[in-house]
């Protein structure tokens, strides 16, 4: 008993967490009995993935005190070269496994160079996070603009469908369990590596970093990398589950990836989160979305509910964060 007791304490913004999916499937379920079907559970697998994936791409930069709004964009613009390359591999000839694993692997490499265009700027150059991928955001949305005309790209082997529309064991979608690979992968990374700690190190306090030993700007510039390499795996995903790629495909998400983010207990002035937290967050949000579709609403009021949640969560951050601060000041006054 005091062991489960000790869980509970530790990981109380996680059972919290919980808590609120359990009673939101319960209360959707109660509203319409639609929601409670395989059926339904299958296609928010499908849509959950790709959010989550951008999600947690997203929650590892904040967790440096960063942000990155350019993930969606950057993951467009890799399906884009993607699926041209497949596409004039197909023409050319090449048998479909060639062209599928070039396509991907172009996707991948595309998406980690933007990602690794943003780290330079903010590691190396020193530039906000923010206004950084603000602009980089442009340059990638313009990039892609320009290469399709602002039109909706496609031609690519049939077999590479399998990875965004299929389900496996009759009911588990694909992307799914591309999404739990990465989650399990980026759990490990940060948990269980020296490269994790310093992330955390990074967002709790950088000079404090740099002068234990940790090359911060190197360790920033992979943070960047890794983002963009998940981006590069949604925009595989995305590109096959819409049989396309298109420039603003994804776009809604890089809102509800920060929601997210925020919303599962990372900081968003960095050095505190976990990927749990994140996951449970986008299933919330996914349940949400989804039960208010069930149920007929605009899309987008759903929009503005994620914009509602954002804002009420940050302010109950920024509330605590502050009480916390003051009764931090009054200990060491009275210590004084």
């Amino acid at each position: 008993m005091e062991a489960i007791k000790k869980i509970v304490s530790k990981n109380a913004k996680i059972c919290v967490l919980l808590g609120i999916l359990i009673l939101l499937i319960v209360l959707m379920s109660s509203l319409h009995p639609r929601f409670l079907t395989m059926q339904n559970f299958t296609s928010m697998g499908f849509q959950m993935a790709e959010f989550g994936i951008l999600a947690i791409a997203i929650s590892i930069v904040i967790l440096t005190g960063g942000i990155d709004l350019s993930v969606s964009f950057n993951a467009m613009l890799g399906g884009i070269l993607g699926v041209l390359l497949m596409s004039s591999m197909m023409y050319a000839g090449f048998p479909d496994p060639v062209t599928m694993i070039a396509g991907i692997l172009l996707i991948l490499v595309v998406c980690t160079l933007c990602g690794m265009f943003n780290g330079f700027f903010v590691s190396y150059i020193g530039v906000m996070a923010i206004l950084v991928t603000l602009g980089s955001r442009s340059i990638f949305e313009g990039i892609g603009l320009n290469i399709t005309g602002g039109a909706a790209v496609s031609g690519f082997p049939s077999a590479f469908a399998f990875i965004g529309q299929e389900v496996v064991f009759n009911y588990i979608p694909m992307p799914l369990i591309i999404y739990l690979v990465v989650v399990i992968a980026v759990y490990i990374a940060l948990t269980r590596t020296p490269w994790g700690i310093s992330v955390y190190m990074l967002g709790s306090n950088e000079r404090a970093t740099r002068f234990s030993g940790v090359n911060t700007k190197a360790a920033l510039m992979r943070v960047y990398m890794l983002c963009g390499l998940l981006a590069g795996i949604a925009g595989v995903v995305m590109t096959s589950r819409y049989n396309s790629a298109r420039t603003d495909y994804g776009s809604i998400y890089v809102l509800q990836s920060v929601s997210a983010a925020v919303l599962g207990g990372t900081d968003i002035e960095g050095g505190s989160g976990s990927v749990v937290g994140t996951v449970i967050a986008v299933a919330i949000l996914q349940v949400i979305s989804s039960g208010l579709n069930i149920f007929g609403v605009n899309r987008n009021l759903v929009d503005i509910v994620n914009g509602s949640i954002l804002i009420l969560v940050l302010t109950i951050n920024f509330i605590v964060s502050r009480r916390r601060r003051a009764k931090a000041n009054v200990l060491k006054a009275v210590v004084t």
